[in-house]
């Protein structure tokens, strides 16, 4: 186990879900996220999130693609630094 340490299971997209970094916060509960498919997209901070969870610039979270729409999307997960960190290392994220 030495070569996994302090590695944790982390929450992996579902078939829809994309990974994705926040590039700026536009307000009104929307932020600009640059997709690891290629896609920016303009992101929702649902409800359940917006009192809860703090979303900044530059932090990794999960959106799901809109059907109707792929400019846009909802974000789902945030994940903390060091998992970012930890999703950065095992090559789930490209800078």
């Amino acid at each position: 186990m030495s070569d996994n340490e302090g590695r944790t299971d982390l929450r992996m997209p579902d078939d829809d879900e994309v990974f994705a970094v926040v590039t700026e916060m536009l307000g009104a509960n929307r932020v600009a996220v640059r997709c690891m498919d290629g896609t920016n997209r303009t992101a929702r901070i649902p409800g359940k999130m917006q009192k809860r969870i703090w979303i900044r610039e530059d932090d990794v979270v999960l959106v799901d693609p809109w059907d109707w729409q792929d400019e846009k999307a909802d974000i789902t997960w945030r994940y903390e630094k060091q998992q970012a960190d930890q999703l950065r290392e095992e090559g789930h994220i490209q800078e």
